[in-house]
């Protein structure tokens, strides 16, 4: 086949699309060795397998769209931005790495893969709302940012932060010191997660006004919570009961996001997930949604994303094994 050309708008330098020392130019090459890749002005040409360079021209339009959004391209980008691309059916990298939820002190929140944008959208489209997946996914941190961006927007009064405390099981009463002390340690990744979104100085003034209410999910029964953006983290870890009585607390212009990762269950006695559980109670119940997130829409370091992939290899290959290993956690 002829080769390809590939116009770059002169108005972006050619180093902001293939990278300093042509380090996005590498990363392009790898992920397309079919291809021959070559730079010359403000022109990109590329010879080899034509399907394979109708997907190159498309990723690279997609950098310039990014570009002209704004965004500064890195390596990150650059590889979520193939893998999306590579994707059936394909999803459009700058409608995904440009949709903003949150500014604050310089830094946007935004979603970095495709599920995570079907999750942000599921989200709003929905009541109710669960992300399922692992560590690292930003279901929560997403989840918070939604929150926050509906908090500003006066779409709803105040935002509860809810996770099961299981490692005092829940009976908080027979712990040393005072409530604050108690709930801390459980609920702490959760003001990680609203430091880095909210001024830090009007943090307490939300809390004591109600504005915001981090608590256990023990404290949330017996209550109709309406006008509210409530999140339940960690929901993995609360029995079939407690994910019953959370549901059911849903009041009036409320809005429910549910995030867990039901291979990490830590519930004692080898009880069942109620987040397991509830994914067969719910799954054709209109106006909830369930968003499965995996290890591609980690983004975190890169190596949680391999360490989350080998783990599930490991997991598979054991239960096609004769020889059961016995984990020491009920119902993982």
């Amino acid at each position: 086949m002829d080769p390809i050309s590939i116009k770059v708008p002169t108005v972006f330098p050619m180093v902001s699309l293939v990278g300093p020392g042509d380090s996005y130019l590498r990363i392009l090459e790898s992920n397309f060795p079919q291809l021959s890749i070559t730079v010359r002005g403000n022109e990109i040409y590329v010879n080899g397998d034509a399907e394979k360079a109708k997907i190159f021209s498309e990723l690279i339009e997609e950098l310039i769209a990014l570009l002209r959004s704004g965004q500064n391209l890195n390596a990150d980008m650059v590889i979520r931005c193939i893998g999306m691309i590579n994707q059936n059916p394909t999803e459009h990298p700058a409608e995904v790495l440009s949709l903003n939820i949150l500014s604050n002190r310089g830094k946007t929140i935004r979603p970095k893969t495709s599920n995570q944008k079907k999750y942000v959208d599921a989200i709003d489209a929905n009541t109710i709302t669960f992300g399922i997946g692992p560590a690292g996914c930003g279901k929560t941190y997403l989840a918070m940012a939604k929150a926050i961006q509906a908090l500003q927007a006066k779409q709803v009064n105040r935002i509860i932060l809810t996770r099961p405390a299981v490692e005092a099981g829940e009976r908080l009463g027979f712990l040393p010191g005072t409530l604050h002390e108690k709930i801390d340690p459980y609920l702490r990744p959760l003001f990680d997660a609203l430091h880095d979104m909210i001024d830090q100085d009007a943090i307490p003034r939300l809390m004591n006004s109600g504005v915001i209410e981090v608590a256990p999910l023990a404290y949330m029964r017996g209550r109709t919570l309406n006008d509210a953006f409530i999140i339940l983290d960690e929901a993995q870890n609360t029995t079939a009961e407690q994910m019953k009585m959370f549901l059911t607390r849903l009041g009036f212009g409320s809005k429910m996001v549910v995030t867990g990762d039901i291979t990490q269950v830590d519930l004692p006695n080898n009880s069942h997930s109620g987040l397991k559980i509830v994914q067969d109670i719910l799954n054709a119940v209109d106006d909830i949604s369930f968003i499965y997130l995996n290890a591609d829409d980690v983004v975190r370091n890169r190596l949680v994303g391999e360490i989350v992939t080998a783990y599930g290899n490991w997991d598979e290959n054991i239960s096609k094994s004769t020889f059961p290993i016995r984990s020491g956690k009920g119902d993982r």
